[in-house]
C-alpha cells in the first residue's frame, strides 16, 4: 500500500473517530502510520491493528497470535504474543483513541489544538520511550499535509 493508499484508506477511519474523541485525525494517521509502515505489518494486515497493540486479559475482542522481539533478562528473545485484532479499520482508530482518552496523564493533550501540539502533549506525557517520537509524528504530518484532515470542513 502506498502512502497515497494508506491515507485514503485509514483517512475516513480518522476523521470519524476525532469528530467524536477529539483526538486529532492528523496525529492517529501519522501514528498508524509510522507504527505500521503505512499499512505494510503484519500486524495491520493480518489484525487491522495499526498501533501494535497487545491484547491484555482485559481484551474481549479477537486475537492474533504471533511472536515478537522482547529484550528478556538482557537479551533479545523471541516470545509467543497475543494482540489485539480489529474487525476493520475504524475499531482500531477508536480503540487507540479510548486508550488516550482513559488514561489521565494524556488528558492535558486534548487541550491542545492540532496534532502537532496533541503529538508533543503526548510524548511529553510519557507515551513512547523514543525521545524524538513527536518530531517523527510530525514530520509525516507535515510531509503528507495530514494536518487536512483537522479542519471541521473535512470531518
Amino acid at each position: 500500500m502506498t502512502p497515497a493508499d494508506f491515507i485514503a484508506a485509514i483517512g475516513p477511519a480518522a476523521r470519524a473517530s476525532a469528530a467524536r474523541t477529539r483526538v486529532p485525525a492528523s496525529f492517529a494517521l501519522a501514528e498508524a502510520a509510522l507504527e505500521s509502515g503505512w499499512g505494510a505489518s503484519q500486524l495491520a494486515l493480518q489484525a487491522r491493528n495499526l498501533f501494535g497493540v497487545k491484547a491484555d486479559p482485559a481484551w474481549r475482542g479477537d486475537v492474533l497470535l504471533m511472536p515478537t522481539r522482547e529484550f528478556v533478562k538482557g537479551q533479545w528473545q523471541m516470545q509467543p504474543a497475543r494482540w489485539r485484532k480489529y474487525p476493520d479499520w475504524q475499531g482500531c482508530i477508536d480503540d487507540h483513541a479510548a486508550f488516550l482518552l482513559a488514561n489521565r496523564r494524556y488528558k492535558p493533550a486534548f487541550s491542545c489544538r492540532g496534532g502537532e501540539a496533541f503529538a508533543r502533549a503526548v510524548a511529553a506525557a510519557g507515551y513512547a520511550t523514543d525521545p524524538q517520537y513527536a518530531d517523527k509524528l510530525i514530520a509525516v504530518m507535515r510531509g503528507r499535509q495530514l494536518s487536512i484532515f483537522d479542519r471541521p470542513e473535512a470531518l
